[in-house]
């Protein structure tokens, strides 16, 4: 009796344990091309908000560690350039072209991707110096504020006309199989759990500066 037990506990909890492992293969799947882009322009405006907070900073003379602006690039750079604007220019720009829809505003997205990593090369590089100079820290600033003021209206051209648009010029197929293709594309490159671990690493930065949380933003009314 006590076998049989242990063997229909031992059922149940393998059952309960495929139960939940396709539940999350389950949303992993549920989630579509523009809902997993949305997500990545969240972890983007994270990163818009350590630079504004970078840029008061050096405007103020204040002390702080540069080294977070340093880090904050690496993420744009890596994640947002190399990953997330790839996946649009690979995988959404193209369509949009083919069906002859947006192509004005997908030609200008594309030239704001392109200078976003002629200021990201900047951003780095001066980041990256120990020590500088009354004009280099004015440049440095210049940029932090040329880079969210470009990608701000950026990336919320694309939420709110672009990513809906997307969905009614692929077929059900081609959308859902494209979710699947970026979900791998993610992981190849960052690993199964890449943006959850990129979130980790904003999350890091904005803890550095003291700007982790939230309830610090909720203006006081009166």
């Amino acid at each position: 009796m006590k076998t049989t037990a242990l063997g229909t506990l031992s059922i149940i909890a393998g059952s309960s344990l495929l139960i939940g492992c396709n539940d999350k293969e389950e949303k992993e799947k549920d989630v579509s091309p523009p809902e997993d882009l949305m997500q990545e322009h969240g972890l983007l405006n994270r990163v818009l908000l350590i630079y504004d907070n970078c840029r008061g900073r050096l405007m103020n003379k204040e002390s702080f560690d540069i080294e977070a602006i340093a880090d904050a690039a690496t993420i744009v750079r890596t994640f947002v350039e190399d990953y997330h604007e790839k996946q649009e220019e690979n995988y959404l720009f193209p369509r949009f072209q083919k069906a002859n829809q947006l192509t004005d505003l997908v030609q200008v997205l594309l030239s704001q991707h392109q200078a976003g990593r002629t200021l990201t090369d900047q951003i780095s590089q001066l980041s990256k110096q120990a020590a500088r100079t009354e004009n280099e820290n004015a440049k440095l600033i210049g940029l932090l504020s040329a880079f969210n003021t470009m990608y701000r209206p950026h990336e919320a051209r694309e939420d709110t006309v672009l990513f809906p648009a997307f969905r009614k010029i692929v077929s059900k197929n081609e959308y859902d199989s494209l979710g699947d293709e970026f979900e791998k594309n993610e992981h190849k490159l960052f690993g199964n759990d890449g943006f959850e671990t990129m979130v980790n690493k904003v999350a890091a930065i904005e803890k550095q500066l003291g700007i982790y949380d939230l309830a610090q933003f909720t203006p006081v009314m009166k």
